[in-house]
């Protein structure tokens, strides 16, 4: 068991799995506490570093990519200081963040732990049901379904069509935008079938973002939604094969004879006994070969 407890939060290793717990200073962002602790599986880890300072260090955590839905839906765009992956150490801890680090690494080599991508997440995501309310909007998940509701502060032409249901279904992806300088961000939704290349002002699929301090909050609905979304790295499904014809062709096929018809009734008659064929295919199928004798 290695273990660092900090203002910023604590960290427990037992082995298998990192424990992230976030701290109750003030100084810890909303998006963290709102999170909650997270249960990193060691498999999810690609390494962790521990960073010196005169004052403080930082324990940073690299998670394999695809592994974590945060991460896939704000695409490396969150700072710092609401990354869940990081963690302030004070310079009186820096004995125990080493030995953390030294678990950790050894954890990663024996068990063999890859650093390459994943196919699919290895964390749940943020729990639902979610709500939140910034810029422009109010976005609520249930698991199945989003919903995006305007406020007084939405442009006229997006709030006139009236609040938006998204089934889970008819969601193709999200995306999590912060602002940046002068520069709105967004939650914005594509929906399939129904692509717009609208500023998130106007999208009425999109929620815009001022900068405001529960901006990033939006990114735990994003992350809620990625969670249940096809992973972009998954294989794709293998196309269905059409169910093999009972049934013989019409008309005579070549050098069928009569023996090999009724070959194929008893055979028809045996997966009828056994339960293969339904009375109605065994029916169906019967005809077809009675047809061509």
């Amino acid at each position: 068991m290695a273990e660092i407890l900090q203002r910023d939060g604590t960290w427990t290793f037992d082995g298998d799995t990192l424990r992230l717990t976030p701290g109750r200073d003030k100084n810890v962002s909303l998006l963290r506490k709102t999170l909650g602790e997270l249960s990193v599986p060691l498999g999810a880890l690609a390494g962790i570093s521990f960073e010196q300072g005169k004052k403080s260090g930082r324990l940073r955590l690299r998670l394999r990519d695809g592994a974590d839905p945060l991460l896939q839906a704000t695409g490396g765009r969150l700072t710092d200081s609401h990354d869940p992956y990081q963690l302030s150490v004070d310079s009186d801890r820096y004995g125990v963040a080493e030995y953390v680090v030294d678990e950790i690494r050894n954890a990663l080599l024996l068990d063999e732990v890859p650093a390459d991508a994943v196919d699919s997440y290895l964390l749940a995501g943020p729990a639902v049901p979610l709500s939140v309310s910034a810029g422009d909007g109010t976005a609520s998940f249930d698991g199945d379904v989003v919903r995006l509701e305007w406020n007084w502060k939405t442009e006229d032409a997006k709030a006139a069509a009236g609040a938006r249901t998204l089934a889970l279904a008819d969601i193709a992806g999200v995306e999590w935008q912060p602002s940046v300088g002068l520069e709105n961000g967004h939650l914005r939704f594509t929906v399939r079938n129904a692509p717009t290349k609208a500023p998130p002002k106007y999208d009425p699929n999109s929620v815009e973002l001022w900068g405001f301090k529960k901006d990033p909050l939006m990114a735990l609905v994003a992350a809620a939604v990625q969670a249940r979304l096809p992973h972009p790295s998954a294989p794709a499904p293998a196309p269905k094969q059409p169910a093999p014809s009972l049934a013989a062709p019409d008309g005579p096929a070549p050098g069928e004879d009569h023996d090999a018809l009724l070959r194929r009734l008893r055979e028809l008659g045996d997966l009828h006994r056994s339960g293969v064929l339904t009375d109605e295919e065994f029916t169906m199928a019967k005809q077809a070969v009675l047809k061509r004798l």
